[in-house]
């Protein structure tokens, strides 16, 4: 692969800063409650969704375009999960991609473009055959 472009972010665990290289990103990290920690920051969790919510939903424009669908007031909503992982007894990710589509993107429609933008985005690409996604039409 040749990079187009890196983003660089520094980070001290769980219960510390996550910081990028630009300055853009300056956050308090935290366990979430529901692993025993006080809540007061963010965690890798919602970082990782954010990311990958961002980076779908603008591969599904992308595909989108090439289609000649129209996504106007289509969004995306990562949920990305948290637990224990009974192959090892560590820890494992899965993630519900959820797309609010408009009407003539509801059923069927809807489902083949998230299909399609599931073998296109780079997130999905990198996490594929690791974490469990499921793909929703709302």
């Amino acid at each position: 692969m040749d990079a187009i472009y890196t983003a660089v972010a520094t980070a001290n665990g769980r219960e510390g800063r996550a910081v990028s290289s630009d300055g853009h990103i300056d956050l308090p990290l935290a366990h979430p409650q529901a692993l025993g920690g006080n809540g007061q920051g963010t965690n890798p969790e919602q970082l990782f969704a954010a990311g990958y919510a961002a980076c779908f939903a603008s591969a599904m424009g992308v595909v989108a375009r090439q289609e000649k669908i129209d996504i106007t007031d289509a969004s995306v909503t990562a949920e990305v999960s948290i637990g224990k992982d009974p192959a090892d007894g560590g820890f494992g990710l899965a993630v519900v991609m959820r797309a609010e589509f408009p009407e003539h993107l509801q059923g069927e429609a809807g489902l083949a473009l998230l299909k399609k933008t599931h073998a296109f985005c780079p997130y999905s690409k990198a996490t594929r055959g690791n974490i469990e996604v499921e793909l929703v039409v709302e």
